[in-house]
């Protein structure tokens, strides 16, 4: 990219060049296009050199830099933001380094953000994107209490909540909430079920992927999940992803961080939708998870996607869907 007050461009510098090819004296053609005869010289040398690809831009990086961090310090820099998760303002004293020289090594180092780092082991999370919609989806079940009758604790209050039922709050039971993401989209499908067993898993992704169907995404390639034992072991996983002409794949244990996109949704689902507003009861927080995913998946913005919402990845005419 060239600045604005650039007086040559590629197509100039062979103008210039082929000028004075054609015996013309370089301090007239340099004269004529408004640059120094030592610019006209230099480009006329670079083509006499390398041919074309002389007249192209190079990097302004220098060569050598004799007052750059010693490797050996750098190292310690990052030793001490991946081990310890410090940041410049406490690493600087430590090593007797000015914060902004700290800062310039951990960027030097993509160790600038923690957000971008592992946080038990201080590796950096090398993130992905597949290329087209489809091509991964990511599959995953979260755990919900359900809401009493009437409404829970956010509308009582804890102590109303626990007088009124002085046992354990777990005898109201849980909801799974099953849901799949695609990976380059961002699209995702959810829905509650009393249970993650294989057949409730296996029903899941079928209506998953004909869900997916009527927004644009017409194949699933790739499913990702975890390694619980109905997508582990069940053959009824097995049958629903083989009549999608889909491949099963698990991440490695103990890795959530593989399946970041739906863990990431799961918390989004939670903030947005189950704990969004006080429910009176459990079918009624049930009854607006539809609202939320159309919101989610034509309306919100997402920051991975430039502020544009899911849809707008997906193949569908412009304003199709409101």
């Amino acid at each position: 990219m060239y600045h604005r007050n650039a007086r040559l461009t590629v197509r100039g510098r062979r103008l210039l060049v082929d000028r004075v090819r054609s015996g013309r004296p370089v301090a007239h053609v340099a004269r004529e296009m408004g640059i120094s005869r030592a610019t006209a010289y230099k480009w006329v040398r670079r083509y006499a050199c390398e041919g074309q690809a002389g007249l192209a831009d190079r990097s302004s990086r220098p060569h050598h830099t004799p007052h750059r961090t010693p490797r050996a310090l750098e190292l310690r820099v990052c030793a001490l933001r991946t081990e310890r998760k410090l940041g410049p303002a406490r690493i600087g004293p430590i090593l007797g380094m000015p914060p902004s020289t700290v800062h310039r090594v951990l960027t030097r180092h993509g160790l600038h953000r923690l957000s971008w780092l592992d946080r038990p082991t201080g590796r950096l999370i090398r993130r992905y994107e597949r290329s087209r919609p489809g091509e991964l989806v990511h599959v995953d079940v979260k755990k919900l209490g359900r809401i009493p009758e009437g409404g829970g604790w956010r509308v009582h209050g804890r102590e109303a909540a626990r007088a009124a039922r002085p046992q354990s709050r777990h005898s109201t039971g849980y909801d799974y909430i099953h849901s799949a993401v695609d990976d380059h989209s961002r699209l995702a499908y959810s829905e509650v079920h009393p249970d993650e067993k294989a057949t409730t898993c296996a029903d899941f992704i079928r209506r998953a992927a004909a869900h997916f169907a009527t927004l644009g995404i017409d194949r699933i390639e790739r499913v990702l999940t975890d390694n619980a034992w109905s997508y582990r072991k069940s053959d009824l996983w097995k049958q629903a992803l083989a009549g999608l002409g889909a491949v099963g794949k698990r991440i490695r244990p103990y890795r959530p961080q593989t399946n970041g996109k739906v863990e990431r949704f799961n918390r989004t689902l939670l903030d947005e939708w189950a704990y969004q507003r006080p429910y009176s009861s459990n079918s009624e927080r049930t009854a607006a998870l539809d609202n939320f995913l159309h919101a989610y998946n034509h309306h919100r913005c997402h920051t991975a996607l430039a502020g544009q919402p899911p849809i707008s990845r997906v193949n569908n005419a412009s304003g199709q869907y409101t």
